[in-house]
């Protein structure tokens, strides 16, 4: 795949998760990652994963006000483990979308979700100056 059909085809990723997150909110590990999506154009809801408090209390607090998110974790092995250990936490009672977190993790060749726009750019302005 050349550099302007990986960049189609994130921006096509891209508007999904900016339509499903008109109505379901991401949850993100830290505040780089919500200010990362910011400047991907994500408008809707984005909660940063408290790290003050135990993914189990994190996840009953998300249970009271949600019914699905979309877990959007970094893809290294930390942000694995947490995605794992959240999603264990809601299960049947929140519906955990973590389709994003895997096409992220297979289209970007950076490992967070913090390194997404830098990528992004990168490969804009390499698709420039060919």
């Amino acid at each position: 795949m050349n550099d302007k059909q990986k960049i189609e085809e994130f921006e096509q990723l891209l508007d999904a998760l900016r339509e499903d997150n008109t109505s379901v909110p991401i949850i993100v590990e830290g505040d780089k990652d919500i200010a990362a999506l910011r400047k991907l154009e994500i408008k809707g809801e984005i909660i940063r994963f408290n790290k003050g408090q135990s993914v189990s209390d994190f996840c009953d607090n998300i249970t009271q006000k949600h019914r699905k998110i979309i877990l959007l974790t970094d893809w290294d092995w930390r942000g694995g483990r947490l995605c794992t250990s959240i999603k264990k936490h809601l299960e049947n009672r929140v519906e955990c979308n973590i389709t994003y977190r895997k096409l992220f993790a297979k289209r970007c060749s950076c490992r967070t979700v913090e390194g997404i726009p830098s990528w992004f750019e990168t490969l804009q302005r390499k698709i420039k100056m060919a």
